[in-house]
């Protein structure tokens, strides 16, 4: 019998009734939940895969993106209590943009009574940069964004070059960078949960020796992992990624 698909405002995935933990996904800037579609079909019945949708896109085109990570990281979280009701333990996983927006989430899910977070996997970002660090940056030009778009996925970019297919993206990129423009947190808090940092040997957004700043914001051990590919390597070695959170979940 076909498990049924989890579908709600902000959760999509396909249910695991015999699951022993739960791995939420965060998609990049201007992405959604898609991004892990298949991901379940790699892994063993043990992990339920769920992916966030983030408003102003797709089925949630007409919704405004947020305009802060505080507003969007308490509305998953609150999300997540509300719609995840057994004691399943969570391990987050965010790529580029998600990798930030799980940090946040995990923050505040962290101690919360009956909620158990086992891992954090952060991919092809940076650790957050905090206010004292880096001041924020103006908000982004949509030649900007494109040129950034250009250099992280070259093959990808001609996508943009369609102006219908423009015209429905650009919004939710345009949201999604004017939120990681201002993203600027006063400290970082320590998780006292493991994390796992990985990354593309080639992604110009996100040098491999990077990875390891990810040891600021964990109490536990880091761990990095890198794998062949530009900032979009989760793409084509997306089984050997799978396999890799796999492994450490189980």
């Amino acid at each position: 019998m076909t498990a049924p698909d989890i579908h709600t405002r902000w959760l999509r995935g396909v249910s695991a009734p015999g699951a022993k933990v739960r791995l939420v996904c965060f998609p990049h800037a201007g992405g959604a939940a898609g991004t892990f579609h298949g991901w379940a079909a790699l892994t063993p019945p043990e992990i339920e895969v769920l992916s966030v949708q983030y408003p102003g896109r797709q089925d949630r085109l007409s919704e405004p993106c947020p305009a802060t990570m505080d507003e969007l990281a308490d509305a998953i979280t609150s999300a997540l209590l509300a719609e995840l009701t057994d004691d399943l333990p969570l391990a987050l996983f965010g790529h580029s943009m998600g990798s930030s927006v799980a940090y946040e989430v995990a923050r505040r899910l962290e101690g919360i009574p009956g909620t158990t977070l086992t891992r954090l996997i952060v991919s092809g970002r940076t650790r957050p940069r905090l206010a004292q660090e880096l001041a924020p940056r103006p908000v982004p030009t949509d030649t900007d964004i494109l040129n950034h778009v250009r250099r992280l996925d070259p093959e990808g970019a001609a996508l943009y070059e369609n102006p219908m297919l423009r015209s429905v993206i650009m919004p939710a990129l345009r949201g999604d960078f004017g939120l990681l423009a201002a993203y600027r947190p006063a400290h970082l808090h320590r998780l006292d949960v493991p994390v796992t940092a990985c990354g593309g040997d080639s992604d110009p957004a996100c040098p491999v020796e990077d990875l390891s700043a990810w040891s600021d914001v964990t109490t536990r051990e880091l761990d990095v992992r890198v794998f062949e590919g530009n900032h979009f390597y989760l793409t084509p070695r997306q089984e050997e990624l799978v396999g890799f959170i796999t492994a450490g979940l189980l």
